[in-house]
């Protein structure tokens, strides 16, 4: 095979996006790659918020993890709360979640890794299980091959390297020791990491989705032309940590449901009247 061509398909990362990315190396301590754009303010980030909030309320998905962050905010704050210890999500759990999330719709992923681990309760059996069996438990969520190369592929590190599957060391980590042991997975992207850096590890992370990623433009928070890997550094510098988790939440949320603000290449958007169809048109940059 064409040694260019092996190189471009082995960058295709995990937000499906076969091109590139452009600054694959930065990182939110590396500086801002638009440092005279003081956009989005703590102000902004917080009028959005509220706005979309009071919109949507929080998003009931997402529930179980903010009550998790608030318990962990808690015992770092000496307070214990009341909260079951079912709610507990391993963090390799979380990682697979969102693996399989990846290119699907949030009811079909959530129904392949029901479907998952039904057929395979113990992650030891997904590690000596035949590929296809996995393929085959998987494949309501789609791209059931790749995702379970994916799959065995972190199984079968943590084995050889750790001789045990969990990633509860983790939990230790800063954000870059955790980025870059997660790096370290084939299949595993930037996206992935930030989400599970958000989600499973209650970092001050911002993922950047599609839904993040076009709103954000769309607001005038990065320009026009940045790609993902810049917006990220961007937003994750100017966000306020204490919104970061709700403001990513209602966005994505925001996206999947505003006509208006919904990516879609195939057809033009929807006309929007006014600010009460939906309140971001309020906001510079989508008026």
């Amino acid at each position: 095979m064409n040694k260019s061509l092996k190189r471009k398909r082995s960058l295709k990362n995990d937000d499906g996006d076969s091109k590139p990315p452009a600054c694959k190396n930065l990182t939110v301590d590396g500086g801002d790659p638009y440092p005279e754009l003081l956009r989005p303010t703590s102000d902004e980030c917080r009028d959005v918020r509220d706005a979309l909030l009071s919109l949507h309320g929080f998003p009931p998905e997402f529930a179980s993890y903010r009550r998790q962050r608030l318990r962990t905010l808690s015992s770092v704050d000496g307070h214990d709360t009341e909260c079951s210890e079912k709610e507990e999500e391993s963090v390799l759990d979380g990682l697979v979640k969102i693996l399989l999330s990846q290119n699907t719709s949030e009811a079909n992923s959530q129904r392949a890794f029901a479907s998952l681990k039904a057929q395979f309760p113990k992650w030891e059996d997904v590690l000596v299980a035949e590929p296809k069996l996995i393929e085959n438990a998987i494949r309501c969520g789609g791209l059931a091959p790749k995702k379970t190369v994916c799959i065995k592929n972190i199984m079968s590190r943590l084995q050889n390297e750790r001789g045990r599957l969990c990633l509860e060391y983790l939990r230790g980590l800063s954000v870059e020791e955790v980025k870059t042991e997660l790096s370290h997975f084939k299949g595993v992207g930037p996206k992935t990491v930030s989400c599970v850096l958000m989600f499973n590890l209650q970092h001050n992370d911002f993922p950047v989705d599609t839904h993040v990623y076009e709103i954000s433009k769309a607001l005038g928070w990065v320009p026009k032309t940045a790609d993902r890997n810049r917006t990220y550094v961007h937003l994750n510098r100017r966000i306020p940590d204490e919104l970061k988790f709700d403001l990513n939440c209602l966005l994505y949320t925001h996206g999947k449901l505003c006509s208006n603000c919904k990516k879609n290449v195939a057809k033009p958007k929807a006309k929007v009247a006014s600010s009460d169809d939906c309140p971001l048109l309020g906001f510079s940059g989508l008026v």
